[in-house]
């Protein structure tokens, strides 16, 4: 968020000043930042989604576990 900001001022420097450099440079750190937040969103989605797989087949063990101890045969 911090470079979305920083970018964002920079724009505007830029837009003011009329420094065409500047501004773009503004527009390609605001973009940076969002294509590292949703880069984040992903990862921490995908966390979630592994820890959730992990707990449905650490559940599913046990439940064959307790189905093994009943047939004692």
């Amino acid at each position: 968020m911090k470079d979305e900001i920083k970018g964002k001022a920079d724009e505007l420097k830029g837009k003011l000043t009329g420094d065409k450099p500047e501004e773009m440079k503004g527009k390609a750190e605001q973009t940076a930042d969002k294509i590292r937040r949703t880069g984040r969103d992903i990862r921490d989605d995908v966390r979630e989604m592994t820890d959730e797989e992990k707990k449905d087949r650490e559940a599913r063990e046990r439940e064959a576990e307790t189905v093994q101890e009943k047939r004692s045969w």
